[in-house]
């Protein structure tokens, strides 16, 4: 009897809990990515200090870099929200998240934020593999009865 209440419970959570979930997670790459071009010397100061500070150099310029990062971050976190094209979203957030954490958290001193994007990392794994499905334009595309149109 205790299980069906909580099902009962979880099922009617499971639509705003997701959608809190997508929300919470963007607000990570929004307030990040503005930061990409409003603090960019800041950022570049990290990556100056990184021990991978000549690798990054020889990839190219860590402005640039910092800046395509801000852009995928902002659009990417926006698509999330809305829950559109969220596999590609959470997929394309996470491939920008990997070298970044590389970068600039396995260095000494940054163990906290190290594991925080693991933490983050492992989100955007579940949400790429799952997708959204309420409270989403990705959930209202395959909604029965709908057809898009080309």
């Amino acid at each position: 009897m205790f299980d069906a209440l909580i099902d009962r419970l979880t099922a009617r959570l499971y639509g705003p809990v997701e959608l809190l979930f997508r929300v919470a997670l963007s607000l990570i790459f929004l307030i990040g990515g503005l930061g990409h071009f409003m603090r960019a010397e800041d950022m570049l100061t990290r990556i100056v200090d990184s021990p991978w500070h000549d690798f990054v150099l020889a990839l190219g310029s860590p402005l640039l870099f910092l800046h395509l990062s801000g852009a995928v971050f902002i659009i990417a976190g926006l698509l999330l929200i809305v829950g559109y094209s969220t596999r590609l979203a959470a997929l394309a957030l996470f491939v920008t998240l990997v070298p970044i954490t590389f970068v600039i958290h396995i260095a000494p001193g940054h163990e906290g934020p190290l594991f925080k994007n693991v933490a983050i990392l492992g989100a955007l794994l579940f949400i790429a593999v799952r997708g959204s499905y309420r409270l989403s334009i990705d959930g209202r595309l395959r909604a029965p009865g709908f057809t898009a149109s080309i």
